[in-house]
């Protein structure tokens, strides 16, 4: 690891989360459109994919602590086996139990991959120079994370254009290729993300193993202690609510304005490629504002903003309205992210700090689980767009928890990179 420098760090965690990255892009039209296809009503898809944030609430925090207590390459390692297996299984899946597994195993694959790959680069980047600029390579990860999005979800409408190939759908051909593509971003992983392990065998591992209840309650004990970590989590968790009226209900609500789920799903395609390249238009632009009005009310405007756009894809009538909104949703989206990890990176030292990420990202899980159960409901029972108008104003109410940060050098950005640490050992 000492060969590393910063700039090599931030290159290959670029590359990783690239990798990492396309193959949600080519799931993102199809996710909700498959299982309706196969034979789930919409409560069905959202009663099942609900299992994946309680998943994700029951082992986000031990898989955390386990990151930071075998180090982030193995536990990374898992996930992508994981994602391998649930994506095999999409690929035949026909009923509600064969869903019901497949999110299960996401939420697994989830809660391993939420937080190592960027502990290991904020670690490893501080370990390499102690003042390296952290934000900027955050910043960059939107970017990448949605030009890959973007390029995956362009491809993904392409696909289904093309129609079916073989036995299978139409909507079935992406999950195929985001299969491989899973695959070579596990050979990727192994060979790429390095970390310097010196003690091995199954006596250092069962010795990092009884270090996951001490980074467990290092990541509570760091909450207990913040106001700052509290807002931010609260932050999260409205966040993760809020984030399925986007992202969930939009393929949905575009093929109620169009009139034609197959018509819509290949719409879905391009438009959901625009909306991250979008997304990362956002991340790369956000740094202007967040220097000139500082990230707590850089975050508190984009929460408000975000809520509007979610309302008007509710409001708008015809597909040019909706899409719209959508676009600059996402917009905020990507510019949200890097603001959102800035201030909760500020707020912890190495060796607790995937465990703070996986504190963050359980919350959004269960809220996002939470979401999917009562908007599809709210649609159901009432008419989608008032499901789109209560995920807008969850949104944008948990604005003023950003302004909890005011004053702190944590919101300013004028504040000295935490100290080097020891890098992560068995």
């Amino acid at each position: 690891m000492t060969t590393l420098t910063a700039d090599r760090v931030r290159r290959r965690f670029l590359g990783l989360l690239a990798l990492r990255w396309l193959p949600v892009g080519l799931m993102i039209p199809v996710t909700v459109l498959l299982p309706l296809e196969r034979g789930l009503t919409l409560a069905q898809y959202g009663t099942a994919a609900a299992l994946q944030g309680i998943t994700v609430l029951l082992l986000e925090l031990p898989t955390g602590g386990l990151s930071d207590a075998i180090g982030r390459r193995p536990v990374l390692l898992l996930a992508g086996v994981l994602e391998t297996a649930a994506l095999g299984l999409l690929t035949v899946a026909d009923t509600m139990l064969m869903f019901v597994i497949f999110y299960v195993l996401q939420g697994v694959y989830r809660a391993l991959d939420s937080g190592p790959l960027e502990a290991w680069y904020v670690d490893h980047a501080l370990a390499a120079d102690e003042h390296a600029d952290i934000e900027t390579g955050l910043s960059r990860s939107g970017v990448v994370l949605g030009v890959a999005i973007a390029g995956g979800a362009l491809a993904s409408g392409g696909l289904v254009a093309l129609g079916p190939l073989g036995p299978g759908t139409a909507l079935t051909l992406p999950v195929y290729v985001a299969l491989g593509l899973q695959l070579v971003s596990l050979a990727a992983v192994a060979l790429l993300m390095t970390e310097r392990r010196p003690h091995r065998g199954l006596a250092a591992l069962a010795g990092s193993v009884r270090g996951v209840p001490a980074a467990i309650a290092g990541a509570l004990g760091l909450l207990r202690r913040s106001r700052i970590i509290v807002a931010l989590v609260a932050v999260e968790i409205f966040w993760g609510f809020g984030m399925v009226a986007f992202e969930s209900l939009m393929p949905v609500r575009l093929a109620e304005v169009v009139g034609d789920p197959s018509a819509a799903s290949a719409l879905m395609g391009p438009v959901g490629s625009v909306a991250w390249l979008a997304s990362a238009l956002g991340a790369a632009l956000i740094p202007l504002l967040a220097r000139r009005i500082g990230a707590p009310w850089t975050g508190f405007t984009l929460r408000i903003v975000q809520g509007v756009t979610v309302a008007g894809m509710a409001l708008f009538a015809g597909p040019v309205g909706v899409i719209a909104a959508y676009l600059v949703s996402y917009t905020v989206h990507g510019a949200s992210n890097p603001v959102h990890s800035g201030l909760l990176h500020r707020q912890v030292d190495g060796p607790y700090r995937a465990s703070l990420l996986s504190l963050n990202s359980m919350v959004s899980q269960p809220a996002g689980a939470l979401g999917l159960v009562t908007l599809t409901a709210v649609a159901a029972a009432t008419d989608l767009r008032v499901s789109l108008l209560v995920g807008a104003g969850v949104l944008a109410v948990a604005a003023p928890l950003y302004l909890v940060a005011r004053g702190s050098a944590a919101g300013t950005g004028r504040v000295t990179a935490p100290a080097p640490e020891t890098l992560p050992a068995p």
